[in-house]
């Protein structure tokens, strides 16, 4: 049995201490909004933070995890940075298919919490491991840019 801090709850997962922390949240606490994408941490859309820095969960041993906090798409939205950054997803109609969205969001949450005001060249760094396979890497931008001046003005909306 192993336990994990994530968004703010303790869980207990019955699960080998090497399972993939990505295939604990789907399979054994049912949490499907981390999505599955190469298993090899190429992607981006395994996404999570781990003590607010995003790592790939498809690669993570759930032994790894231990005393550490983990925040997946599902507890973004009770931060203030995450509320913002989802916010101008909507706005900037970000989303296509929207399978690498929760992945993209949570890196972008992370680069915006180290560099609150990121240039273009911040952004293209930061996103450079996060795929999108809609292309929408212009609105990706565009939804950063907005929720770090929402941000540097107080506002999340």
């Amino acid at each position: 049995m192993t336990h994990i801090q994530i968004n703010g709850q303790t869980k207990d997962i019955d699960a080998p201490s090497e399972t993939p922390l990505l295939w604990a949240l789907r399979d054994e606490l049912g949490m499907t909004g981390t999505k599955f994408g190469c298993g090899m941490a190429l992607c981006g859309a395994c996404t999570v933070h781990m003590d607010g820095a995003p790592i790939r969960s498809c690669v993570t041993p759930l032994s790894s995890t231990a005393g550490h906090s983990i925040t997946t798409i599902e507890g973004i939205e009770a931060d203030a940075v995450g509320q913002a950054v989802q916010q101008a997803w909507i706005e900037r109609n970000v989303a296509q298919c929207g399978y690498c969205q929760a992945g993209q969001i949570m890196t972008a949450v992370s680069l915006l919490k180290s560099t609150p005001q990121p240039s273009d060249q911040d952004i293209e760094d930061a996103m450079s491991g996060n795929i999108c396979r809609c292309g929408t890497y212009p609105r990706i931008r565009a939804a950063i840019q907005l929720a770090a001046e929402r941000l540097a003005h107080g506002s999340k909306q």
